[in-house]
C-alpha cells in the first residue's frame, strides 16, 4: 500500500511539472529571447521587383544595426532574417513556413507581392506574427482582420483613382486604357484605374495583360493606340515598365500618358538615358527624398547609407526600408520589456511620427492600420521624378 501511495505521489509530481513544463512553453513567446528579438522577412531579392525590395533590406539593416549598437531594444539585438522568394508565389509559401515554423520569427516585415503576402497570412496568424510595411500597396493587406496587419502607405487603389483624376483634370484625357500582371497587384491598379475613369464620365476604352517576364510589348501598344487610349495605366515590374514606355516613342505614339502605381515609383524608370522614359507618372504613397537633400535629416540619412554601402546612392526602396524600420523600432520600444503579440499590437498602433525621409507623417489606431495617407503624383522630366501634385 505504501509503495503504491509513493508511485502516485511520484506520478502526480511528474505529472504536475510536466504540465509547468508545457504550461511554460505555451507561454514562451515566439521569436523573442532575454537578448534577442528575431524578424523575419519574405520578399524578392532576384526576380522582376528586386529593384523594390534589396535596398529597402539594406536601408532597414542599417537603422537595425545602429539601434544594436547602442543597446538594442531593452536589452535585446534585433536580429532580421531575409528569403528570396524571386517573385514566385510557391517558394514565398516554403519561404513563410521556414522563417514561422522553422526559425520561430516574432513577426515579419517588407515582404513583397500581394499574392505572395496573401499566400502567407494563414502562417502568420497561426503564429500570431505581425505583417509589418508588405512592400505592395494592396488593399488586401488590411482586408478581414487587421489585428496582425500593418501597412506603411496608400493602396494602389487609391494611387490610381487620385491618378487618373489628375490626368483627365489637366490633360483632357477621354479614353483610359491598363497594362496589367493578372494578378491580384494587377487587378488592383486596373480596378482603381477603371472605376475612376467611369465615375469621371470617360471611356474606359481598352485592357492588356501580361506575365512578369513577358518583355515585347509591340502587339500591345499597337492594339492601345487604335482603341484611342490617351491614357494608360501600368501594373507590371520595373524593367517591363520602362520596356513600354520606350516601346511606344519607338512606335511614334506619342500623344499617350503613362502612369504607374507606387509599383511603378522608381529611380530606374526615371533615369533611363536619354529621356527615353520622360513624360512618365507614378502615383505613390510617399515623396522622392532627393529634392530634399538641404533637409539636414534627410542629408544625414542618405550619406549614412552612402558610407555603409560603399557609395551606393539610396533610391526608393531605401525610403521604404527605412520607414518599415523606424515603425518596428518603435513600436518595440513602446512595447516594453514584456514583448508579446499583444504589447507589439499596441506598440504600432500608438505610432504617431514625423517620416522625414518619405515626406509623410505615419500615424496608427486601433481601428486604423495603414500608416501614410498621402498621394503623391510625380512625372519624369530630365532622368528624374518631379513631384506634380499631392493629394
Amino acid at each position: 500500500m505504501k509503495t503504491n501511495i509513493i508511485k502516485n505521489i511520484a506520478s502526480l509530481a511528474l505529472a504536475a511539472g510536466l504540465a509547468a513544463g508545457v504550461s511554460g512553453a505555451a507561454f514562451a513567446q515566439q521569436g523573442v529571447t532575454d537578448t534577442e528579438i528575431l524578424i523575419g522577412s519574405n520578399g524578392d531579392q532576384s526576380g522582376i521587383f528586386a529593384p523594390f525590395n534589396v535596398q529597402a533590406i539594406k536601408a532597414a539593416q542599417m537603422e537595425f544595426d545602429a539601434v544594436n549598437a547602442a543597446g538594442g531594444i531593452h536589452g535585446r539585438q534585433i536580429k532580421l532574417i531575409v528569403e528570396d522568394h524571386q517573385y514566385q508565389v510557391p517558394k514565398a509559401v516554403a519561404n513563410f513556413n521556414k522563417l514561422i515554423n522553422s526559425d520561430g520569427v516574432f513577426a515579419m516585415m517588407l515582404n513583397l507581392g500581394t499574392p505572395h503576402n496573401i499566400a502567407g497570412f494563414p502562417m502568420m496568424a497561426a503564429k500570431q506574427v505581425a505583417n509589418v510595411a508588405p512592400l505592395t500597396s494592396a488593399r488586401q493587406m488590411l482586408e478581414g482582420d487587421i489585428t496582425l496587419k500593418y501597412a506603411g502607405f496608400s493602396t494602389y487603389y487609391d494611387q490610381l483613382v487620385a491618378g487618373v483624376d489628375y490626368l483627365v483634370a489637366e490633360k483632357g484625357a477621354e479614353e483610359v486604357c491598363a497594362m496589367y500582371i493578372p494578378s491580384d497587384f494587377g487587378k488592383e491598379i486596373q480596378e482603381g484605374a477603371k472605376a475612376q475613369t467611369e465615375k469621371l464620365g470617360k471611356t474606359w476604352a481598352a485592357e492588356t495583360t501580361h506575365k512578369p517576364d513577358e518583355g515585347d510589348f509591340v502587339g500591345a501598344l499597337t492594339k492601345l493606340r487604335e482603341s484611342g487610349c490617351d491614357v494608360v495605366a501600368l501594373a507590371l515590374g520595373v524593367r517591363q515598365v520602362i520596356i513600354t514606355v520606350a516601346t511606344a516613342k519607338k512606335l511614334g505614339w506619342n500623344d499617350v500618358t503613362f502612369i504607374g502605381s507606387s509599383a511603378g515609383f522608381h529611380e530606374a524608370i526615371a533615369s533611363q538615358p536619354g529621356g527615353i522614359t520622360d513624360g512618365y507618372y507614378a502615383s505613390a504613397g510617399w515623396a522622392d527624398y532627393k529634392p530634399r537633400m538641404d533637409n539636414p535629416t534627410v542629408k544625414a540619412w542618405h550619406d549614412a547609407y552612402t558610407s555603409k554601402y560603399a557609395g551606393e546612392e539610396p533610391g526608393m526602396a531605401a525610403i521604404l526600408g527605412y520607414g518599415a524600420a523606424i515603425s518596428v523600432i518603435k513600436a518595440l520600444e513602446a512595447a516594453g520589456k514584456d514583448l508579446t503579440p499583444a504589447s507589439f499590437q499596441a506598440g504600432m498602433e500608438s505610432l504617431d511620427y514625423r517620416d522625414e525621409i518619405a515626406d509623410a507623417d505615419v500615424k496608427m489606431g486601433p481601428d486604423d492600420h495603414q500608416g501614410g495617407d498621402i498621394i503623391v503624383i510625380s512625372r519624369v522630366e530630365g532622368g528624374v521624378f518631379k513631384e506634380v501634385a499631392r493629394k
